[in-house]
C-alpha cells in the first residue's frame, strides 16, 4: 500500500543522492510543499561484493559515494534546516548488521556501513542540543530485490532461513515499521545508537553458517 492509498501526501521527485544539489533539492522541495522538515531518512544502498583485493578505484568510489557520502550530506542539509525551522527533529539511517559484522567478499559496503554507523553515534550526539536526534536501523536479510540472488536458490534461501533464529528473512514492512516508531514520540529518548532489526541473527553471527548476502 502506498502513501497515497493511506491517505498521506507524496511527491515524486527524480534525484541523484551521491550528488549534494539533488540532496538539497529533496529538502527544499519538501519544505516548498509542506512547510517544514521533520524526518528525514536516509536509505539508499549498493553493493558490489568484491573483496578488498580486487575492489577497483570505481567500483569503491559509487559504494561509498552512494551509500556514505548520501547519508553524510542528507543528515547535514537536514539538520541545518532542522535548525533552522527550530522544534527538532527525526534523523533515521538505514544501515545494516554489516555496520558491526563483517562479510568478506563485501569489503566497500561493509565500510560504507561502518561509517554510517559512526555517523549516527556522532552526529546524534553533535545535535543533540538541537533536539534533533539520530538512529540508526539495521535490519538483517530482508526480503528486497538486492536478496534476489538468494531468494531464487532455494538451496541458498533454506541455509539463510535455517541460520535466522526466527527462521525467516525480514519482509520490507517489519523493517519499515521500526522507522515509523523512531519517527514517533515513543523513540523520543533514542538517539546516536542503532536498532538492529534481524531477527536474532547478530548474536549468532558464526561466518561459517551464513551464505555470503544478508540484507
Amino acid at each position: 500500500m502506498t502513501f497515497k492509498e493511506l491517505g498521506s501526501q507524496a511527491i515524486d521527485l527524480k534525484a541523484d543522492v551521491s550528488k549534494l544539489a539533488d540532496l538539497q533539492k529533496l529538502v527544499d522541495v519538501a519544505v516548498s510543499r509542506f512547510g517544514r522538515l521533520d524526518i528525514m531518512v536516509n536509505n539508499t544502498g549498493v553493493e558490489t561484493r568484491t573483496s578488498v583485493l580486487d575492489t577497483t578505484e570505481s567500483q569503491y568510489d559509487e559504494v561509498m559515494a552512494i551509500n556514505l557520502k548520501s547519508a553524510f550530506f542528507g543528515t547535514q542539509i537536514a539538520a541545518k534546516q532542522m535548525i533552522k525551522q527550530g522544534g527538532g527533529g527525526r534523523i533515521i539511517n538505514i544501515t545494516s548488521v554489516h555496520e558491526d559484522w563483517p562479510m568478506p567478499g563485501n569489503t566497500a559496503y561493509c565500510l560504507a556501513k561502518g561509517g554510517m554507523r559512526m555517523l549516527t553515534r556522532t552526529a546524534g550526539v553533535e545535535l543533540a542540543p538541537h533536539n534533533i536526534l539520530v538512529a540508526g536501523v539495521g535490519p538483517g536479510a530482508v526480503a528486497t530485490p538486492i536478496n534476489l540472488s538468494t531468494m531464487n536458490d532455494p538451496a541458498k534461501l533454506a541455509q539463510l532461513d535455517a541460520a535466522i533464529p526466527l527462521r525467516r528473512m525480514a519482509r520490507p514492512e517489519e523493517i519499515a515499521s521500526v522507522v515509523g516508531f523512531l519517527a514517533g514520540n515513543g523513540a523520543r529518548y533514542i538517539t546516536a545508537t542503532t536498532v538492529f532489526t534481524d531477527g536474532g541473527i547478530m548474536p549468532c553471527r558464526s561466518a561459517s553458517r551464513f551464505p555470503r548476502r544478508v540484507r
